[in-house]
């Protein structure tokens, strides 16, 4: 697992200095401030790692943050986050023309922010930007998703998402109305039906084997009769799925 990072782009260093510590405290990683448009594509093409960007419309400098966001359309697939304190319908305008991914009117607390952020990351995994920025989202727990992007899935830990690489995931299991994920290193719960995470997973990696259970097929240690050894789990293959399953390892 690996926490989310975020690069900021405000020209306010204060301002800056207060999403930072709001961010951490929510346990994401803070890859970078940037105080202008330039410095932010300096170190996007020195970071190819960022995961979402937060931008402040107006930046002093030859290039505004809305600006910005449309090089950043043109040369980076990273979902961003519109910082503002002006509803000036004509900088909307500006805004939505460049399909930002969530948008949050300054002043903000930290629930606006978690809320933009998991908004961004649903949008852009949907390939659906932020069509009325200045709506008021809200959560519920039934809301939770998994969203893959790139070779990761977001995953829900809390009130934080990190970023687990698919190579990671061992296997998930159904648990009546619950999901469990189990990677190398911990697990995530998930209040919905295992049906729903699996169109999420790519089929090259992960393989149904049982109702309650969907592997990736390449953390596959071993198998003895109708069970597969995945870390130190015991996994069974039922007799619906057995065919599927056991043509893809090779026996001598």
């Amino acid at each position: 697992m690996e926490q989310v990072q975020i690069l900021i782009v405000e020209d306010e260093i204060l301002v800056a200095q207060d999403i930072s510590n709001r961010l951490s405290k929510m346990n994401y990683s803070i890859a970078g401030v940037a105080l202008s448009s330039q410095k932010a594509l300096d170190f996007l093409e020195e970071n190819a790692s960022i995961d979402i960007i937060l931008i402040d419309i107006i930046l002093h400098g030859a290039l505004d943050g809305i600006e910005l966001a449309r090089i950043i359309n043109e040369k980076y697939r990273i979902p961003f986050i519109f910082l503002t304190s002006h509803a000036d319908r004509n900088i909307v305008s500006r805004a939505i023309s460049v399909k930002p991914y969530a948008y949050i009117l300054k002043p903000f607390n930290d629930r606006q922010l978690s809320v933009a952020i998991e908004m961004a990351l649903i949008n852009f995994a949907n390939g659906k930007p932020e069509k009325n920025p200045l709506r008021t989202h809200e959560f519920t727990v039934a809301d939770n998703k998994v969203m893959q992007i790139m070779d990761s899935l977001f995953l829900k830990k809390k009130h934080h998402f990190e970023r687990v690489p698919l190579d990671e995931i061992l296997f998930l299991q159904a648990d009546s109305n619950y999901s469990v994920i189990y990677t190398q290193t911990g697990s995530f719960v998930y209040s919905m039906v295992l049906k729903k995470i699996e169109p999420q997973l790519p089929t090259n990696k992960f393989l149904r084997i049982h109702r309650s259970y969907v592997i990736n097929i390449h953390k596959v240690k071993g198998f003895e009769g109708n069970t597969l050894f995945i870390g130190d789990k015991k996994i069974p293959v039922s007799k619906t799925y057995r065919n599927n399953v056991f043509k893809l390892f090779k026996t001598i």
